[in-house]
């Protein structure tokens, strides 16, 4: 079990491990040893999860998420793959802090009256600094 908080949790088996060749700084040690971290985490298969809470993660990472609903963090900032691995697990836990998280409902208002006399001002006055621009003919001549 991997503890989010102390009401949340995942069980590891809904989370695969699978290491890869990174790249970036490191030399010749970044071509032969496989040091950055992908991790795949199957969100419908996490039943310790709520409901509302998967809901709200496939939306926070929809663009992480593939056809299978499969979250993929993959992880090679550092040269060590243990140091990879635990950013990883970290990225994943606050992902479903975030999710866990529930919005605050939006409450419809309406603009004041000196805003809307504000608005009205600034356009009447963007209308004449127009008007001013325009070349009309001069009867006189």
């Amino acid at each position: 079990m991997f503890y989010i908080t102390d009401q949340l949790w995942i069980e590891e088996d809904t989370v695969s491990e699978k290491f890869v060749l990174g790249s970036g700084p490191g030399g010749q040690h970044v071509n032969k040893n496989a040091t950055a971290v992908q991790l795949r985490f199957e969100i419908h298969r996490a039943t310790t999860l709520p409901e509302p809470i998967r809901h709200r993660l496939f939306h926070i990472a929809r663009n992480r998420i593939t056809e299978e609903g499969v979250l993929v963090l993959q992880v090679n900032e550092y040269r060590s793959q243990l140091r990879n691995r635990e950013v990883a697990w970290q990225r994943l836990a606050e992902l479903i802090r975030k999710a866990s998280e529930k919005p605050k409902p939006r409450k419809a208002t309406k603009p004041s009256k000196t805003a809307k006399a504000k608005r009205m001002d600034k356009k009447s006055l963007r209308g004449k600094i127009k008007s001013l621009r325009q070349s009309k003919p001069r009867l006189d001549e």
